[in-house]
């Protein structure tokens, strides 16, 4: 199924959660953020928000420094 990660398409298999596309992206959950559909999903529901056809969602990882 398509989704749109950032701006950009992408096919992941139907059922996928957050939890797992998280994991997939290869990115640390404790420095990022995520919105699905112009929502923001708090780290405790990834595990349990799946992933619909058509999602749209922005993962913003956050950088420190000064």
């Amino acid at each position: 199924m398509k989704i749109t990660v950032n701006g950009q398409e992408r096919e992941v298999a139907p059922g996928t959660t957050l939890a797992q596309l998280v994991q997939q992206l290869n990115v640390r959950t404790d420095r990022i953020a995520t919105e699905r559909n112009l929502k923001v999903i708090p780290k405790a529901q990834y595990q349990d928000t799946v992933l619909e056809e058509g999602d749209k969602l922005e993962v913003v990882t956050f950088v420190g420094g000064g």
